[in-house]
């Protein structure tokens, strides 16, 4: 095994529970190659998911990316910092780029797309893609998160249904 290896499955066994050992696992590892895909995804996931740095994270990404277009590990993480920072046209386009990649996981992606719906509040075209998410998931494990996605869309959809009723008895209520 090499060293960079030994330093990124460190790096990767301690995120996100012991950040100070992985963020120096992953200093050894760029230090060994700093154009190793899976460390500068997970520089952006520290970005993301600790610092909520989506700008210096997207940078990460986009790094790896560059590097190897076929690096697909950094997809899912790349399009969620999309969605939180609201780039939804690049997170769009980037989603329909990955879903033309051999190899990645499609069900993974498609469920991206619907979170990307669901943040601009299209929850009818969210559930289209839970669809397609779980036509093509091949892993038992993936169902229950597609589950609980769906179940935060439709739960959302309900809301809006209660709301809507509401409103509609409360303008009842002014008209008598």
């Amino acid at each position: 095994m090499k060293t960079i290896d030994k330093y990124l499955f460190q790096a990767l066994d301690n995120y996100p529970y012991w950040l100070e050992g992985t963020i120096e696992s992953l200093d050894y590892a760029f230090s060994y190659n700093d154009k190793n895909t899976m460390v500068l995804c997970l520089y952006g996931r520290i970005q993301t998911e600790q610092l909520w740095n989506y700008e210096e994270a997207k940078s990460y990404f986009q790094q790896a990316l560059a590097i190897n277009i076929h690096a697909l590990e950094v997809y899912p993480y790349y399009l969620q910092t999309l969605i939180l920072n609201e780039d939804y046209e690049e997170a769009q386009k980037l989603i329909d780029f990955a879903l033309t990649i051999k190899g990645i996981n499609k069900s993974e992606i498609y469920v991206k797309k619907a979170i990307l719906f669901e943040a601009q509040q299209e929850f009818k075209n969210a559930l289209k893609e839970i669809k397609n998410a779980k036509l093509f998931t091949l892993q038992a494990a993936f169902d229950s998160d597609i589950t609980e996605v769906e179940k935060r869309i439709q739960s959302k959809i309900d809301l809006l249904k209660k709301k809507v009723k509401k409103s509609k008895k409360d303008s009842k209520k002014k008209t008598k």
